[in-house]
């Protein structure tokens, strides 16, 4: 192992060496194996130190640790003097602490220890990124011993990868497990994407033929030391090994014996959304990095057989590598450690990938929410408390703040609650389905030994919660409190303001969050009558996500835990039929708690208002006469032509015209004094003195015929303006009547003495020299009555409609 083989290097200088593992259980497995080679007790020459167990002693050279520990013990000695060299091993995970924990020990290492040593450790990261973050480190590429190692393609018919049907999924797995216990030796690894799936397959493993030589064992990080210990020891002489593990066991974890995997390809990953501020677990499709670990799992100590419940092309498909956690996982716990070191703005460290900005900004905001930053992004005492506590800041504002209040303890078994598995889970850990309500205060019951579910609760995971509150106590010095669970609202809003919720008027077991997403609570559950949730555990999911687990809180909670962010919003509305609307709105985020009528809303809000109607709904809301409209086209032209005039197009004109009649909008109340707005007026408004005198002589309103008849010009198609007008009219005239300047010619529709059209021309010469004839020889058959010269130039123009005599 390599931390064994570097400890006597001289340059260690005395000094310690400390290794990341990203899971309590390899944490202690590797401790524990590099204490064996030793033939010495663990926390002698290597020891490890984990949430809550920790073995060192003066003695330790290799501390393996894991949880934010390396995180702690920079925010406790930036100079990290105790250690000369830090270890990352399976970084290949790429978990939020790994990468929080690397930026930190290259910050120091820049900062202020250049002699720190970092070494990286993967058996399948493509390290050319790690080391020119390391400046440019050397890659040393070890092949180790590695079997052969069968792989064999068995799809999960009818299942959609990624959202498999848990059922099927594990009579799948359970199907194959039989099938390979017969057709390969050795001990059998199953990999399963959760707990819930893992106690499915027991259940059905239980009940088919399983050889009586065979002991079935799950292994996840939620079993005790000891659990877990038995799955991972070799197995007896003369009996076989089924292992029903999670990721867990995909690395740092050799399992003595296993020669057959059996891979669901799925995985269990949490998933941070800045929209609702909360985590989700996802089941999704592993990477082709964990399939390729997961079947080398089965090669470690003799050749095997590895089984994919996928086909080829999906194998092909799988991602090169799972996403880093630090692009999808919540940054708080992240943005406050790097603050209490004395980093604010995560570009000041080196990354392989930087935190996204949407995550951050929720992270910056939730922890100013919890008073752990000041305004500079700066730790503030309490923030640096917070950090000390090694939980979740929701957590660790919450029990801090609660034991101002005398709650500290429920705090405590609260914050170890949230911690843990439910007890009350989807799954215990006998394999029974459980459904017992959401109520945060039947969970305390139960852990307190009372309550009527007490006895269908998972007893191992009561025990850890009891464990981890019980430590958090000691740490804080505290005795038990007499705040009874009555008050577990109360004191989870300390750690969940932006999820404190309100029902939905007239409908029960639907919430409103404060934070604006909607979240609906199983039909049948007793809290589903309560005025008042804090959520502690949602599916995030739009646009109404599951309650999981939540307590009650009273109007006198609300008013007493959050009067100071309460505010008032007046709101102003328009109504197509009625007119302005106004109200006083006191609310709580997106909660409206009391509202108000507003018989004179402030001018501006009523401006405001009409505004966001005209941008909803266009400008076809205001009165158009049809003076107006005709001179916005003329208005329109002249942009066309000449861009130093208004912009008439339907986005520009309203913010022009908005701007241009704010003071007359503010005074109107009604739909009839809307109607009397004087949009011309305002069109005019647009034109400077220059713009006003060159209108009418750049876009004239009528051109005059030749006959002294004022003839209406349409500009509705800015790039060929036109007019109407009776052929006779014309005669005598040879150029085509022209606008803006002369330069833009009439597009003419010439009529007939019946006013009908016979002819559409912009070239009034080239029509009398040609298309006339045609259209004379028509016309004095249809009119004979009427003058149809040879030569039209040559005669006079005429508003008669018949010749004389």
């Amino acid at each position: 192992m390599v931390p064994l083989a570097l400890r006597q290097e001289p340059w260690l200088g005395g000094h310690r060496i400390v290794m990341l593992e990203p899971r309590r259980l390899a944490a202690r497995a590797a401790a524990r194996r590099m204490a064996h080679l030793l033939s010495e007790p663990v926390g002698h020459t290597v020891g490890y130190r984990t949430r809550l167990d920790t073995r060192v002693s003066a003695a330790t050279q290799i501390e393996v640790v894991t949880e934010g520990i390396l995180t702690r013990i920079v925010q406790r000695d930036p100079t990290l003097d105790d250690y000369a060299l830090v270890i990352f091993d399976e970084f290949h995970e790429r978990n939020l602490i790994a990468d929080v924990g690397l930026a930190l020990a290259l910050h120091t290492r820049r900062l202020l220890r250049p002699d720190l040593r970092i070494l990286v450790m993967s058996a399948t990261l493509e390290g050319t990124a790690v080391a020119r973050l390391l400046d440019d480190a050397p890659i040393i590429a070890s092949e180790g011993r590695q079997y052969p190692v069968e792989t064999r393609y068995q799809p999960l018919a009818g299942t959609s990868r990624g959202r498999a049907d848990h059922a099927r999924l594990t009579r799948a797995v359970s199907t194959t497990i039989l099938e390979a216990l017969e057709d390969a030796p050795g001990d059998l690894l199953a990999f399963l994407p959760g707990t819930a799936e893992i106690h499915r397959t027991l259940q059905h493993l239980d009940s088919a033929i399983v050889p009586a030589n065979t002991d079935v064992l799950p292994l996840h990080g939620m079993l005790r030391a000891e659990d877990q210990d038995r799955a991972i020891e070799p197995s007896r002489p003369g009996r076989r090994k089924v292992v029903l593990a999670t990721s867990v066991a995909e690395t740092s974890l050799t399992i003595d014996g296993v020669r057959i995997v059996v891979d669901s390809g799925l995985a269990r990953r949490p998933r941070f959304s800045p929209r609702t501020g909360m985590s989700r677990l996802e089941t999704t499709r592993v990477s082709r990095a964990s399939a390729d670990q997961r079947r080398g799992r089965a090669g470690r100590t003799a050749p095997g057989v590895c089984y994919r419940l996928w086909d080829e092309t999906e194998q092909a498909m799988l991602l090169p590598f799972a996403p880093p956690e630090i692009v999808e996982g919540d940054l708080a716990p992240l943005m406050l450690d790097l603050a209490v070191a004395g980093v604010a703005d995560p570009t000041d460290l080196a990354w392989l990938d930087v935190p996204p900005a949407a995550a951050w900004n929720q992270a910056r905001e939730l922890l100013a929410q919890l008073e752990a930053l000041d305004d500079r992004g700066f730790p503030t005492a309490h923030g640096r408390e917070m950090a000390q506590l090694g939980m979740h800041p929701r957590l660790a504002h919450m029990v801090l703040r609660a034991m101002l209040m005398k709650c500290g303890s429920l705090a405590c078994d609260l914050a170890a609650l949230l911690g843990e598995r439910d007890p009350f889970g989807r799954a215990s850990a006998t394999g029974t389905v459980l459904d017992r309500g959401v109520d945060l205060r039947d969970r305390l019951d139960a852990l307190r030994g009372r309550g009527a579910h007490t006895p269908h609760a998972d007893r191992r995971t009561l025990d850890r919660i009891r464990q981890q509150a019980r430590s958090w106590r000691e740490q804080l010095h505290l005795a038990d409190s007499p705040c009874d669970h009555g008050a577990a609202g109360r004191i989870l809003a300390l750690a969940f303001p932006d999820r404190v919720a309100q029902r939905r008027a007239g409908q029960a077991s639907r919430y409103v969050l404060r934070s604006g997403p909607g979240a609906l609570l199983p039909a049948t559950d007793q809290l589903g009558a309560e005025p008042w949730l804090v959520i502690a555990e949602s599916d995030g999911r739009a646009p109404e996500g599951r309650i999981y687990l939540a307590a009650p809180l009273t109007d006198n909670d609300i008013r007493d835990a959050f009067a100071d962010q309460m505010t008032d919003v007046d709101i102003v509305e328009w109504d197509e039929e009625t007119g302005i609307r106004a109200r006083s709105e006191r609310r709580l985020g997106a909660i409206v708690l009391t509202t108000t009528v507003v018989r004179a809303p402030r001018p501006e809000l009523v401006a405001a208002a009409l505004g966001d109607a005209i941008r909803r709904r266009g400008l076809a809301i205001l009165p158009w006469s049809e003076p107006a409209a005709r001179l916005r086209h003329r208005l329109a032209f002249l942009h066309r032509h000449d861009s130093t005039w208004p912009d008439m197009s339907e986005a520009a004109l309203t913010e022009a015209l908005l701007e241009a009649l704010r003071a007359h909008l503010a005074t109107v109340q009604t739909a009839e004094a809307l109607r009397r707005v004087d949009v011309g007026g305002a069109l005019m408004d647009l034109l400077d003195g220059a713009q006003r005198a060159q209108l009418e002589l750049l876009a004239p309103m009528r051109f005059v015929a030749p006959t002294g008849s004022r003839m209406p010009i349409d500009y509705s198609d800015p790039d060929a303006p036109s007019a109407t007008i009776r052929l006779q009219e014309l005669f005598g005239c040879e150029t085509t009547p022209a606008v803006f300047g002369n330069r833009v010619p009439i597009t003419l529709h010439l009529l007939s003495p019946a006013h009908r059209p016979v002819q559409v021309t912009r070239d009034l010469a080239g029509f009398w020299r040609t298309s006339y004839f045609d259209v004379r020889k028509e016309m004095r058959a249809r009119y004979p009555r009427h003058s149809w010269p040879d030569d039209p130039v040559a005669a006079r123009p005429t508003t008669r409609t018949r010749r004389k005599g």
